[in-house]
């Protein structure tokens, strides 16, 4: 299942979500031209055992803003442009900045945990969209989604519930995590993050969700 577009209007502009967004690709747009990419993915990406060591902790922010290529950004920007105006419409862009980086800090320590020896550096703002997911779940688990679904050869595009789609990108993000870590396979996705990132998202969003219903 791809998103194209949600169903759910804001009442003002996410300049915070347009401005992560043109942060990213334009770190992205230097990384992939400075003709060093691979010397600044080792300088800044996330290595679990460095940090672990208590070492080139500025990572756990760094890697955040770092991608491996025109997919990985795409698909990532995507994503937050989908569900991140809604969320910082909810908490306000203060609120969303912290939010935001906090929810990354959270996938990091996940994938860390995971597999604290490695040595291979972790970039993307991955987790720290995941963690808009989970919000976008626990805020408007009712709000459609206009998503392409393909069935075999076939592309299908209809509206699907925020509930059901994002319900089942966690799963898929659990029980892919999962399975690699039974067979003992290496990834080059960091499916834990994207988990922890998610969770943290969930569960800083549920007061906000409790002090809706209150009010």
């Amino acid at each position: 299942m791809f998103p194209l577009k949600d169903e759910n209007p804001t009442r003002r502009r996410p300049i915070l979500t347009l401005l992560l967004i043109a942060l990213n690709s334009a770190v992205f747009l230097w990384s992939y031209l400075s003709g060093s990419f691979e010397e600044i993915v080792n300088r800044y990406g996330m290595k679990p055992s460095s940090v672990f060591e208590g070492r080139e902790l500025h990572t756990l922010l760094t890697s955040m803003f770092l991608h491996g290529g025109f997919l990985h950004i795409g698909g990532n920007m995507l994503y937050l442009w989908i569900f991140g105006d809604n969320v910082e419409d909810a908490l306000g862009r203060k609120r969303f900045l912290a939010f935001y980086l906090l929810c990354g800090l959270a996938a990091s320590l996940a994938h860390l945990l995971s597999d604290p020896s490695s040595s291979v550096p972790t970039i993307g703002a991955s987790g720290a969209i995941s963690g808009v997911l989970g919000a976008y779940l626990v805020l408007y688990p009712r709000a459609r989604v206009l998503t392409a679904v393909m069935y075999f050869y076939f592309i299908r595009v209809v509206m699907i519930p925020a509930l059901f789609f994002l319900g089942f990108w966690f799963v898929l993000q659990i029980l892919s995590a999962s399975f690699l870590l039974v067979v003992g396979a290496p990834s080059g996705v960091a499916y834990w993050a994207h988990v922890g990132g998610f969770l943290a998202g969930v569960v800083m969003a549920l007061p906000l969700k409790r002090g809706r219903r209150m009010g």
